[in-house]
């Protein structure tokens, strides 16, 4: 017999902050321990709109997101959320105060009656390690013992890593993610080539989510433009990134924006970097400026993208639009001084026309 819906082990996950990152775990460990998760809705207007609402003006994009999916899973009637403290994710290395004060930060804004499981990760500090946050993530299920919680993490790790191991191949977030969780592992071979590549910079949470981005991949693809990203690199690129910026990693999730651009602003076969931050966030503009004199030294395009709740897609278009044109007329005229040819002989032209105009 199965459980009862009584009976039945339900745990919320906000579509926001830490999930674009770790959603693969989080799906293979809950789910192998028998418990079920509900996402959130894909982030709307509304979502945004929402969460603004409850926090003060200066709270930035990413947690106003995160607390009007909270509000979304509770108007689902889900009433256990999991809200993780991620403190620290090795030695010295944090997150931002938003981060790790989030559940309270939710539990202060957010009045409903809910269940919050807090569990806190802080590697920084002796008896907060991996095991110590899974056990607490569970214990509210009456889960707790250690050898389950174990095999449970193994199986966190299969579609962790499985869905790494297709982001690298180059294979798109949503197709990887969507993958893993069916617990495949699909490699892809290239079969486009691109005139143009460029490397997008950002947090997963600022990049991945389509409403946040203004789903800037499938604007970037119909310019006939490839996209690199973080994901396609290894922990050694990231760091060796962060290292040519004369970096020293301290912020947890550094690799995403210095670790990337410093690699892309090295690689060749990269003409641009473009970096989507959100706006008032304090340590992606340390990070952005640090960015931005490096692309100078390397003489490579750049393009800092900073989004709030207000930022509207027309001028957001039109800057990218214009990016793009430039890094087409930077190819071209390379090609003409490299094969000594006709100058007014067009070789590569961005495709915009698919932009509809607000």
């Amino acid at each position: 017999m199965g459980q009862s819906k009584a009976e039945e082990k339900v745990i919320g996950i906000p579509r926001a902050m830490s999930f674009y990152n770790n959603y693969p775990f989080y799906y293979g460990f809950f789910t192998d321990l028998g418990i079920k998760i509900i996402l959130s809705d894909v982030t709307t207007k509304q979502t945004m709109s929402e969460g603004s609402g409850l926090v003060v003006t200066e709270t930035c994009l990413p947690i106003k997101v995160y607390i009007g999916h909270i509000l979304n899973l509770i108007g689902k009637g889900v009433h256990t959320i999991f809200v993780p403290s991620l403190q620290s994710i090795a030695n010295k290395i944090y997150n931002c105060s938003k981060i790790r004060g989030l559940p309270d930060l939710v539990r202060n804004v957010v009045k409903d009656d809910i269940t919050i499981i807090e569990a806190t990760l802080d590697k920084s500090e002796k008896g907060q390690g991996l095991y110590e946050f899974l056990a607490e993530a569970v214990k509210p299920f009456g889960i707790t013992d250690m050898k389950l919680i174990k095999k449970a993490s193994k199986a966190g790790w299969r579609c962790y890593n499985n869905f790494h191991v297709m982001s690298k191949s180059g294979m798109p977030y949503a197709k990887a993610l969507s993958y893993a969780l069916q617990g495949k592992v699909v490699i892809g071979n290239k079969t486009k080539e691109y005139p143009i590549s460029v490397a997008l910079v950002g947090h997963g949470y600022n990049i991945y989510d389509d409403r946040v981005c203004m789903k800037i991949f499938d604007k970037l693809e119909k310019m006939d433009v490839e996209v690199c990203t973080s994901l396609q690199l290894s922990e050694e690129q990231l760091d060796e990134g962060i290292a040519s910026l004369g970096n020293e990693k301290y912020w947890a999730n550094e690799d995403e924006v210095t670790g990337s651009a410093g690699h892309y602003l090295k690689d060749n076969k990269v003409d641009g970097i473009i970096t989507i931050t959100a706006f008032g966030c304090g340590p992606d503009s340390l990070m952005v400026e640090r960015i931005t004199r490096r692309a100078k030294q390397f003489n490579k395009p750049l393009l800092n993208l900073t989004i709030d709740e207000q930022t509207g897609e027309a001028g957001f278009v039109t800057r990218l639009e214009a990016f793009v044109d430039m890094l087409f007329r930077k190819k071209r005229a390379s090609i003409v001084n490299k094969l000594n040819i006709n100058e007014e002989e067009p070789h590569y032209s961005p495709n915009v026309e698919y932009i509809e105009t607000k």
